[in-house]
């Protein structure tokens, strides 16, 4: 993996990628949906009251709409290092094809947290989901801020994401 490669973003690497990329552009995956379904235990939590963060759901009838980023053949190896530390909590990594919003088709890598993962959470009540969520803070700072992050990055991508925004609305009626 020595040539210059791709990378799917669809939490808080839309907004924080940490790495140094070449090209970064809005793109779209199919076949998935995001949802709050993984523990964080490292980033948005404790391991005694984990926060929630995205993973990707396989699903036919829905799409995920993120950023892509191109990273450079002679930093491929440290940023995937980095990545991979950075979602060592269940992720792992996929090989997929994302579509740019300018048109192109790329192959890239996008890291999704099987739900078999030690950490996987689960489909819960959106009511529970939220509750979760602002009861919760980690190394990385609340887990509402995540959130709240991904909701604005959403909007920043004219992305449509039901699930984040409902979410969202429940945790800031609940905030009140």
């Amino acid at each position: 993996m020595h040539d210059a490669h791709w990378v799917f973003g669809y939490g808080s690497l839309i907004w924080r990628p940490d790495f140094e990329f070449i090209e970064s552009a809005p793109a779209r995956l199919y076949g998935y949906k995001r949802r709050f379904w993984q523990g964080s235990h490292d980033h948005r939590g404790v391991p005694e009251r984990p926060g929630r963060v995205v993973t990707l759901i396989a699903d036919n009838n829905h799409h995920c709409d993120g950023r892509a980023y191109l990273i450079e053949a002679h930093t491929v190896v440290e940023t995937f290092e980095q990545l991979d530390y950075r979602k060592k909590n269940g992720y792992e990594r996929f090989t997929s094809d994302l579509h740019l919003y300018d048109g192109r088709a790329v192959s890239g890598l996008v890291y999704i947290a099987p739900v078999d993962n030690f950490a996987y959470l689960g489909e819960a009540a959106l009511h529970d989901i939220a509750t979760q969520i602002l009861r919760s803070s980690g190394p990385s700072g609340r887990n509402i801020d995540y959130l709240l992050e991904l909701a604005r990055a959403l909007r920043n991508l004219d992305a449509d994401d039901e699930h984040v925004f409902e979410l969202e609305s429940m945790a800031l009626a609940m905030m009140k």
